[in-house]
């Protein structure tokens, strides 16, 4: 039962073939020019899809070895992210959808990062809490199955991604930040500047990282006139991470002791920070909850978390019940959905 999966909801081109929970196809393309602009720009975002989509297609079938007649329905993303984003990707999946006179199965991008880290840990069991954090969410889930879960906590101003990005930006480092956060925070000292851990001690599961960007900008302007020098580099990206890991660790654990459950499941692109993996598993593995990440190239947005709930729900269900193409992309946030 081969799923194809199209994934295209903000800077990353991807098509995946899943057949039985399993990879047999993931083809990723990312848009690196949007570094020179310190920031993906919508407008290109989606000419860079429209270019690139159908030989990421023809790539995706090739190295699974089966064409388009052995595929037995299409996903795609189809909310949230940006608009022109979204609008190539499931255009697309609705052309190959009716030109092959297959089922179309909507997927919602945040859902797929939530079991995004059951792809390579199928032994791990429901009930869980999910922590999703990226450059444009940070939020944790209750979750009960594939098909049922809960918004429990949410930013409240800006993801942890999006402060490691202006961090890096007002350091004169680069785009996306996290990564370059991370290499230089392994050479600092976290313990350089205490910077704010805000909402940690709130009572509730929400976050929020405008206070910290702040914090880093104040500092940087009070501390250093023009370029700042490698060892004060490393030890405030070490600084910041420490901050910001200290508040994703604190809140998840909190929520994962509070709702008694069986694993702890990150996902999303700040999940690839080697600090959040290491003191999450820390921290899990003191209180004897699983804790499952996503490999590296998983944590980033890639089809084959779309295929792979894709999946999940359509073996539940029939044909006819995924034969309805008057889904439309959405950029409709988790906000809007909250309480």
């Amino acid at each position: 039962m081969p799923i194809l999966a199209i994934e295209s909801s903000c800077d990353e081109t991807s098509v995946a073939i899943i057949k039985d929970g399993k990879i047999l196809s993931n083809i990723i393309s990312s848009q690196y020019f949007h570094s020179k602009y310190g920031g993906v720009i919508p407008e290109l975002a989606s000419r860079a899809h429209l270019k690139s989509i159908s030989d990421i297609y023809h790539q995706a079938l090739e190295e699974s070895k089966l064409s388009i007649k052995d595929i037995e329905a299409i996903a795609v993303t189809n909310q949230p992210g940006l608009m022109g984003s979204l609008v190539v990707g499931t255009n697309f999946a609705k052309g190959l959808a009716l030109r092959n006179n297959l089922p179309i199965i909507p997927i919602n991008h945040i859902e797929g990062h939530i079991y995004s880290s059951y792809l390579e840990n199928s032994d791990y069991d429901f009930p869980s809490v999910a922590l999703v954090v990226s450059g444009g969410h940070t939020a944790l889930f209750y979750v009960k199955s594939y098909s049922e879960y809960e918004i429990i906590g949410l930013t409240r101003d800006d993801a942890a991604g999006e402060a490691f990005d202006k961090v890096s930006k007002l350091m004169g480092l680069g785009y996306p930040g996290g990564p370059l956060i991370d290499k230089l925070a392994k050479e600092g000292n976290p313990n350089f500047v205490e910077f704010p851990r805000s909402m940690i001690n709130s009572g509730d599961f929400d976050f929020s990282f405008s206070g910290l960007k702040t914090s880093f900008r104040y500092f940087i302007q009070k501390n250093f006139e023009g370029e700042i020098d490698l060892k004060s580099k490393q030890d405030l990206a070490a600084s910041v991470q420490s901050a910001i890991v200290d508040v994703l660790v604190a809140k998840t654990i909190k929520a994962a002791k509070k709702y008694k459950v069986k694993t702890i499941a990150v996902s999303g692109g700040v999940s690839a920070n080697s600090e959040l993996r290491l003191k999450m598993n820390e921290s899990g593995n003191k209180i004897k909850i699983k804790v499952a990440f996503p490999s590296i190239r998983l944590s980033m947005d890639n089809a084959a978390m779309i295929g792979f709930l894709a999946e999940k729900k359509y073996i539940n269900s029939t044909q006819d019940d995924f034969r309805n193409f008057t889904f439309v992309a959405s950029s409709n946030s988790l906000r809007a959905r909250y309480r």
